[in-house]
């Protein structure tokens, strides 16, 4: 690891002379030669893991390379990269220095990707540090973004990856003294962990996303593009929808699309096998079902399912951490409740939010706007998603949003950011600002002391007897004497 630090720190010092074009050149072949290697680690992060759908990775792959590439490659990093002329206020970019990347066990080789991308478009260095059980399939990952940027002329040393991962070894990461900024993509306790440590830190929440489908929803579409996003890659990505709430006036309409579209629909007595299953432990999710099949899942719950299910429904009244199908569960199973109205739906929603998901995002399937916007406006998360899938919606592979693998979730979640994080974030951006303004502060000092001295001299005057002869001139120089003294 202090070899890895050390080779990174000084590559990033040569790395600090390159030039926009140089910068942009490196930046294009590590994101085209990722994207031609998308399918075959998208394989190999499956077979090593064991978590998730090959073909899911791939896209996951070309999004975290292809698709973030086309979101910065525009973008300014070297040099000056904005200037108002009006206020004579010129913007140079600085790049942080050496970035600490931990990268997921769930997204193993993608987030790699998008991590090296947005620190090589910011003249950064990375250092990174991979899953225990996901080392060897990041590791070809950072092997494949190396050789192509040292090909287009990077600098030896720019890309690290810790080969040995370990606890010790990321916390220690985090900790070094050369290293500037850490990118924590991971559970909990690591992304305190990097908060802890002393450096700044981008990182996440965990994403327990409720998903409301309202009444005035186009049901097909909406329950299509549910099970779709929960089934994609096994419900291994954050956004992934953990919960339905479902108004009841279109209940049947969901349930008899739920079974259309290879949703299982558990018996009261199945359910409660599952619920052992999903958390043997209160409140902790069980690892052996994250980025499992269903099939997988369900034969640990010795539960024969229908040909072709691709998603386990579990009906749900209770919110908590001793209720399973309310937790994040990173794995196609869903929980599902019943809501009365918008307003019961947002109460069932904030629970589920509260419970682990609070900054991360929600999704809706409505065709009132207006419905939509109460959403957006009252719940605490940083990403609504309406009428898509919210998995790859929230990364930017449906939607607008930025493409990105590091979702953040506000103060919500904890987190300094509610962005997605990009390569703007990996920037100093100094500010050079010239005088334009002309401050009159000693003249209107002086006005305001004459002003005074008058006005006293004024009053004394006033307040003697007739009788009394004073010189006036006497008096103002006595009083304007006193006005300098309190002026100080």
């Amino acid at each position: 690891m202090r070899s890895a630090v050390q080779a990174a720190k000084e590559a990033q010092l040569v790395y600090m002379s390159f030039t926009q074009e140089q910068v942009d050149r490196i930046v294009q072949a590590v994101a085209d030669a990722s994207f031609k290697q998308a399918e075959r680690l998208g394989k190999l992060a499956v077979d090593e893991t064991g978590m998730g759908v090959a073909a899911h990775k791939t896209i996951k792959n070309e999004v975290g390379s292809r698709g973030v590439y086309e979101s910065i490659k525009d973008l300014k990093t070297v040099g000056v990269v904005r200037e108002d002329k009006v206020n004579q206020v010129v913007e140079i970019a600085a790049p942080f220095g050496v970035v600490a990347a931990i990268i997921p066990t769930t997204n193993p080789t993608s987030t790699a990707f998008f991590k090296t991308l947005i620190a090589l478009k910011t003249r950064n260095s990375i250092v990174v540090s991979p899953h225990p059980y996901a080392v060897q399939c990041t590791h070809e990952a950072l092997k494949v973004c190396d050789a192509a940027a040292v090909a287009a002329g990077a600098p030896n040393g720019l890309i690290q990856c810790l080969t040995m991962s370990s606890m010790e070894a990321t916390q220690k990461l985090m900790q070094h003294r050369d290293v500037n900024l850490i990118l924590a993509t991971g559970g909990g306790a690591l992304v305190k962990a990097a908060y802890s440590s002393g450096k700044p830190a981008y990182g996440v929440g965990p994403g327990n996303v409720p998903v409301f489908i309202e009444r005035s929803a186009k049901i097909e579409k909406a329950v299509e593009n549910i099970i779709n996003s929960k089934s994609f890659d096994y419900g291994t990505i954050c956004a992934t929808e953990q919960a339905i709430v479902v108004d009841r006036n279109v209940l049947e309409l969901v349930k008899r699309e739920l079974k259309k579209n290879g949703a299982y629909t558990l018996s009261d007595e199945e359910k409660r096998v599952m619920e052992k299953v999903i958390s043997p432990i209160p409140g902790k999710v069980n690892p052996d079902i994250v980025g499992k099949s269903p099939q997988v899942i369900a034969k640990l719950a010795g539960i024969t399912l229908p040909e072709g299910t691709r998603v386990i429904v579990g009906m749900e009244t209770k919110v908590g951490k001793d209720i399973p199908f309310s937790l994040e569960k990173l794995s196609p199973i869903f929980g599902m409740y019943v809501a009365s109205d918008v307003n019961h739906a947002k109460e069932i929603c904030l629970s589920l939010l509260n419970l682990g998901g609070r900054g991360h995002s929600l999704a809706i399937h409505t065709e009132t706007d207006a419905i939509a916007r109460e959403f957006a406006i009252d719940m605490p998360v940083s990403r609504i998603l309406v009428n898509t899938m919210s998995s790859v919606g929230a990364v930017g592979g449906t939607t607008g949003l930025v493409p990105s693998m590091t979702l953040g979730c506000g103060t919500f979640g904890g987190n300094i950011t509610s962005d997605n994080v990009t390569a703007k974030h990996l920037i100093n951006i100094k500010r050079m600002a010239y005088g334009i303004k002309e401050l009159q502060l000693l003249k209107q000092v002086t006005d305001s002391d004459e002003s005074i001295t008058n006005q006293v001299v004024s009053n004394v005057l006033n307040s003697l007897d007739s009788n009394q002869t004073v010189d006036p001139e006497m008096v103002k120089d006595l009083v304007s004497e006193i006005v300098k003294q309190l002026s100080k």
